[in-house]
């Protein structure tokens, strides 16, 4: 008995009378301890012997709802992704798997009824099977299988699965067994009785009942590829029908598969409806195509390739009366050398694309489109006067009369592609002019002969000419009769100059790299886009459109006049453009023939001297690159951006009114004068205006302002701005020395202001800040040497600046009682930084904080109990977060003890102070300490809990030093020992072991010796 299965089907060889003989063996009433009974022994000859399934209700119900929302979604129309219906499907099989009734569980209730076969009488239920784990997909087709051969074994499942598919079918192919299995298909297998006899403990029947018509069935699997058709096809007989449907099997792939002339033929008695069919790229083609041509009738698309196809296919093709596409790539056709003949009646679309065949002769009467690209014919004759769509692009073969000929015998033609045919001449096309009245899409491109002399093309819509030397200038004249033009390509065209044409309909140019083209003048109301790049001696554009609206004509290096009148236009790029002139402003400025412009893009125009816009449409504005650029003046109320970068020229700026919201000035190093009319704007950068000396800024929403480095700002000009930005909360004048106390009284106007930084100036007192300033939160004074000791004092005696939080004092020559006062009663700064501070000798809080009475004035070493911490000092509790004393070359010692009162403190960056010997801090919250650098260090005592991170780069300790330091910190996770001369990287289990909680240790690569 010889089986050829397909996609799990029903078997169409075995006889109906063994299959019923072998149901009927196999059936086994017995009772269910769970509760399920046979009804009677009538209903149960009629069930299979399949395993099956049942589920609590509450499952079933579950499950149920799952599938019934799927297929809702389907029904009304929602986008359904086909992984989430397979998904679906899956998971709902694999819940049918596992879910099982708990031992011992009676039932009380009537016995259940007994369904027969596949479906419930009375309610029309689909019944699903189990399938043991030892089930598996059959064997795909693949290359290495051979054909099948022994007509009278039987056959059985490969345990393999190959998944094969292109879009395609996917069939399961089965390979001769010795053993005689029977279908493993059926429900009568062997295997599954012998499972139903085992040991009913591991292996019990249950059913599931699902309310899936066959219609229901067909909606569902609609979505399915064929791989997942032939998934769904193993769960059961109803599913096994249904997705054989032959409204999933209309189109089937075997594109590239090692497919059998017999497994070919099986699948065509299967499928006789089959209405597509690709064979490109199998063996046996010759054989294949001719077994489809006589099986499906109702073919209509065939695409085949890859491979020789002989004479005998193409003279059989008009049995194939249902035919309507034929696709043909990479084959020889017939031997190659012989004449081939097309004759179909019904064809109307048809592809030779890549063939090798010397001579082709094609009749086709009801043929529309057809392509021989690239294919090495040296004759063509062509017979199909309906033909719409003619391809001969690549055909090198072709001669000139041939191709002349072949196009001049369709009347109808509408489009021709004869690109490559490089011995195609004018005469040619002036022929094809006239035989083809009705011609709307010409490709001539790389024909170098074809220059469109006294070629009169009225209806043409669409113009390809690439890389044709003989356009030139005076085939403008032939293009301009074409007044249908739609979209014009003259790429490459090395001997084109100008380009002037008016052509109503024209929407799409293009001119790329068009070496000798200097002159384009455009007039099209219609025109939406434009591709100009590489012509390095273009000059001169004027373009007249009513439906442009964005230009782009980068690198166009020779270009000096430029003429718009497009009211349309919003997007202009004239990128690297380095011969404009000032001229250009005109054009883009009100009344210039742009009303609606909103983006325009010069960057690296460098001829640009004197820039003046005036518009109430323009929205952006990038000057990048501009160097040539001395003066700027903006009159464009909506402007939102402007951008100046490199603008090194630039000397006077006017910007009134702009709806600015930042601007950034300070890349213009000359700026001498600004003047700036922005209601809206809030932030306003001018570090690195050195020469500003001039500035009127009427910004009333401004928030910040920096001035860094504006050495010649004067108080006028501080005080003016104050006066007109009243909302300024952060004012950078670091490196303003002439600003001085006069501006520094001005900024009473600023009630707001917060941050306040006045590092490298001249200052030698602080008083107008401290009267004027009293909301300040963060003040920097780097590096201001003319602050004597005293300078802070109010800060600390008199209760001035109380809102203030962060302090830096970096660079500075107070003296070391200056300091240690401001760190003693200063205690609501949080930030304090003391960078480099010469003066600084000691970090001694232990000595100069007195312990109140009940706090034991010696805290026992490794311990930190939170009583200490809890328990109020002298000074207060500090509020200091981040101390920071780097490079700070004269001080000693550290000590911090638990009395200093530093609750809050979290971060303390000691680093690159050379002469650092003795390190001993007792802060509860430091999570952060930075040791690297300290070069002198001899002694690190830490009691810190919560320290994570600890950085101890070149330091002089050793391993039992580091050892004892980190053994009190509990959390510490990131240590850094890196060119730590006496810790050798090969010793880090001692100081993992120290300290448990260590994640990442840094150390040097090699072993110190």
């Amino acid at each position: 008995m010889k089986i050829w299965c397909c996609l799990c089907f029903t078997v169409r060889d075995e006889p109906e009378e063994e299959v019923m003989k072998e149901e009927e063996g196999d059936l086994v009433n017995k009772e269910n301890s769970e509760g399920v009974v046979m009804e009677n022994n009538e209903v149960a000859e009629e069930e299979e012997a399949e395993p099956r399934l049942e589920v609590v209700a509450a499952g079933h119900d579950e499950h149920l709802r799952m599938l019934e929302g799927m297929v809702h979604e389907m029904r009304g129309g929602t986008h359904w992704d086909e992984s989430v219906c397979v998904g679906a499907l899956d998971t709902l099989r694999a819940a049918i798997r596992t879910t099982r009734w708990s031992e011992g569980e009676t039932s009380s209730g009537p016995p259940a009824a007994v369904e027969d076969g596949d479906h419930d009488f009375h309610h029309k239920r689909a019944k699903l099977h189990s399938f043991s784990n030892d089930f598996y997909y059959t064997m795909a087709m693949s290359s290495g299988a051979g054909n099948s051969s022994s007509s009278d074994k039987d056959y059985s499942r490969n345990q393999g699965s190959n998944v094969l598919y292109k879009s395609g079918a996917f069939y399961h192919s089965l390979v001769p067994n010795n053993g005689g299995e029977e279908n493993p298909f059926e429900s009568g297998s062997g295997k599954d009785d012998e499972r139903d006899n085992g040991d009913t403990s591991n292996t019990e029947d249950f059913e599931v009942r699902m309310d899936l018509t066959d219609d229901l069935l067909h909606m569902v699997f609609s979505f399915l590829d064929h791989i997942n058709l032939c998934r769904a096809a193993i769960v059961c007989r109803q599913w096994r029908a249904a997705s054989a449907h032959e409204d999933f099997w209309r189109c089937l792939n075997f594109e590239n598969r090692n497919i059998s002339v017999e497994q070919f033929e099986d699948i065509c008695w299967r499928y006789p409806n089959a209405t597509e069919l690709n064979i490109s790229g199998t063996p046996a083609i010759p054989m294949l195509v001719m077994t489809a041509i006589t099986s499906l009738r109702n073919l209509e698309v065939l695409t085949l390739g890859k491979g020789p196809i002989g004479d005998l296919f193409f003279h059989s093709l008009a049995d194939c009366q249902m035919l309507r596409s034929l696709i043909v790539n990479d084959a020889t056709l017939g031997t190659g050398i012989q004449e081939i003949h097309i004759n179909h009646d019904r064809l109307r679309h048809l592809e030779l694309t890549k063939c090798r065949v010397m001579r082709i002769s094609i009749r086709c009467p009801q043929l529309e489109t057809l392509s021989m690209k690239r294919s090495n014919m040296a004759q063509a004759v062509l017979n199909s006067p309906l033909l719409r769509d003619l391809d001969l692009g690549s055909c090198h073969k072709l001669s000139d009369a041939v191709i002349r000929s072949a196009a001049t015998s369709c009347p109808q033609l509408e489009s021709l592609d004869m690109s490559n045919c490089s011995c195609v001449s004018d005469e040619t096309l002036r022929e094809i002019a006239g035989s083809c009245v009705n011609l709307h899409v010409l490709n001539a491109s790389y024909c170098p002969n074809v220059s469109l002399e006294s070629v009169r093309l009225p209806l043409l819509t669409v113009l390809k000419l690439h890389s044709c030397e003989g356009i030139t200038s005076a085939s403008m004249v032939a293009i301009a009769y074409s007044s249908m033009l739609e979209v014009l390509e003259l790429d490459n065209c090395s001997l084109l100059t100008s380009v002037i044409l008016e052509l109503p309909r024209l929407q799409n140019i293009r001119l790329v790299h068009c070496r000798k083209f200097a002159d384009l003048n455009l007039r099209t109301l219609m025109l939406s886009s434009i591709m100009v790049s590489n012509c390095p001696v273009l000059h001169r554009i004027n373009i007249t459109s009513n439906s442009l609206q964005k230009l782009s004509l980068q690198k166009q290096e020779s270009l000096t006049t430029l003429s718009l009148q497009c009211p349309s236009l919003q997007e202009v790029d004239l990128t690297d453009c380095e011969s404009l002139t000032i001229s250009i402003c005109n054009v883009f400025s009100d009344g210039g023939g742009c009303p609606m412009l909103k983006s325009l893009v010069l960057e690296n125009c460098e001829s640009l001297t004197a820039v003046r816009f005036c518009s109430t449409s323009l929205v952006s504005l990038s000057l990048v690159g501009c160097r040539g650029i001395t003066s700027l003046e903006l009159i464009c109320p909506y402007l939102e951006q402007v951008s100046l970068d490199g603008c090194d020229h630039l000397e006077s700026a006017a910007l009134f009114p702009v709806g600015l919201r930042s601007l950034n000035l300070g890349i213009c190093p000359k700026l001498s004068a600004l003047s700036i009319d922005a209601p809206t704007m809030v932030l306003l950068e001018l570090k690195g205006c050195g020469v500003l000396s001039e500035a009127s800024i009427n910004c009333p929403l401004l928030t910040s302002l920096d001035a860094s480095f504006c050495s010649q700002l004067r108080d006028d000009c501080l005080s003016a701005t104050a006066a007109s930005c009243p909302l300024i909360e952060s004012l950078i004048l670091m490196s303003c020395p002439s600003v001085g106390s006069d501006g520094l009284y001005s900024l009473r106007w600023l009630p707001n202001l917060i941050v306040l930084d006045l590092s490298y100036t001249f200052l030698m007192s602080l008083k107008p800040v401290f009267e004027s300033c009293t909301k300040l939160k963060v003040l920097k004074l780097q590096a201001c040497k003319y602050l004597s000791d005293s300078s802070l004092e109010p800060l600390y005696k008199e209760g001035a600046l109380p809102a203030l939080q962060e302090l830096d004092l970096s660079y500075g020559t107070l003296c070391q009682s200056a300091i240690e006062e401001l760190l003693s009663f200063c205690t609501h700064l949080t930030h304090v930084s003391l960078n480099g501070c010469v003066n600084m000798h000691d970090l001694n809080w232990g000595s100069s904080v007195r312990q109140p009475p009940e706090t034991p004035s010696i805290v026992p070493s490794g311990m930190f109990s939170l009583e200490y911490v809890h328990d109020p000092v002298e000074c207060g509790n500090r509020l200091l977060q981040n101390l920071n004393c780097v490079g700070c070359p004269n001080i000693r010692k550290v000590h911090i003890p638990v009395a200093a009162g530093c609750l809050h403190l979290t971060s303390l960056n000691l680093s690159l102070s050379a002469n650092l010997k003795d390190v001993e801090v007792a802060c509860f919250n430091l999570c952060f300490l930075n040791l690297s650098n300290c070069y002198s260090l001899e002694v690190l005592k830490l009691d810190c809990p919560k320290l994570t991170s600890l950085f101890l780069q070149s330091c002089n300790m050793d391993e039992a030093a580091v050892e004892a330091a980190i053994s009190n910190c509990t959390m510490l996770e990131t240590l850094d020992v890196r060119f730590c001369p006496k810790i050798c990287p090969l010793s880090m289990g001692r100081l993992r072991a120290a300290c448990p909680s260590l994640k990442r240790i840094f150390s040097s690569l090699s072993p110190q010796s």
